[in-house]
């Protein structure tokens, strides 16, 4: 636990915060290690020196890369974990296992509740798109109601899933990591969690939820819609007028007087309609 949490304490990725969260407070007063030469594995995991010694920590690829070919009783009770829906990691040192990290993602509480009300707001498909293997994926699919799951996807894997739906319409990617900005690079609309996104994420997304409140994405989709009506409708009003006001005048059926007159009043119509986003309730 100590080795492991030692390293992880250099990552900001949430399981990496969780698993020293409660390493500190299993461990009490004891210090972590201070890792250096700490390099993130893309879709594989995380290596870095602890007291001297080479360790990584991460998935069944990283491990293959590291040692080769992995014992059959500790691989068998890798597969074990991962069948029961966790994310299961290995913890290598100088090339031998010394352990394996088990860490079971639970859903935001309000995930399920705001997928029903984006189902309310349009007929949506939801895909879970994820590095972890694909029985935790399931599992959290289950969960939530999810139309599909894809796991065991490298960001490059990501890139092209997101490229193939979009053959087929538009797609608006919701993520949080670095290994979710090339995928939301190339999808129509990203969105990152603000608050837990990394700097990547954020400078990629197109959408911030600053709260990194999951709710609040109805809330933005539904104002976004609303908006988009509210200046479609403002352009046909103030169009409107200069079509009809432009050809009167000419034509001398109303005088400039009363044209300039009708032509304040719709602008005012235009700011009292757009005031009304103002009222826009989360539904």
């Amino acid at each position: 636990m100590l080795l492991a949490s030692s390293l992880e304490a250099a990552s900001d990725h949430p399981l990496a915060k969780a698993l020293v969260r409660d390493a500190c407070h299993e461990l009490g007063d004891q210090a972590l290690w201070e890792p250096t030469e700490v390099e993130a594995i893309q879709g594989k995991g995380l290596r870095g020196t602890v007291r001297g010694k080479q360790v990584w920590i991460g998935n069944q690829r990283l491990a293959r890369e590291q040692i080769g070919t992995v014992p059959n009783a500790i691989e068998q009770s890798f597969n074990e974990l991962q069948q029961q829906g966790k994310t299961s990691m290995y913890v290598i040192q100088e090339g031998t296992i010394v352990g394996i990290l088990a860490l079971q993602d639970l859903p935001r509480p309000e995930a399920k509740e705001t997928l029903v009300r984006l189902r309310q707001l349009y007929p949506y498909r939801f895909i879970m798109l994820t590095g972890d293997n694909q029985q935790t994926a399931n599992t959290i699919a289950r969960q939530l109601d999810l139309t599909e799951a894809r796991g065991d996807l490298l960001p490059e894997d990501k890139v092209s899933a997101i490229l193939q739906l979009m053959q087929e319409g538009k797609v608006a990617m919701v993520g949080d990591g670095v290994n979710d900005a090339p995928a939301m690079a190339n999808s129509t609309v990203g969105i990152a969690m603000g608050a837990a996104g990394s700097d990547v994420a954020l400078e990629t997304a197109d959408i911030a939820l600053m709260a990194d409140q999951l709710d609040r994405l109805p809330l933005a989709i539904g104002l976004s819609r609303r908006a988009r009506r509210i200046i479609k409708q403002n352009l046909y009003i103030s169009l409107g007028v200069v079509a009809l006001l432009v050809p009167a005048t000419i034509l001398g059926w109303t005088n400039i007087g009363l044209a300039v007159f009708f032509h304040e009043g719709s602008t005012m119509v235009v700011v009292l309609n757009a005031l009304r986003l103002l009222g826009h309730k989360d539904r």
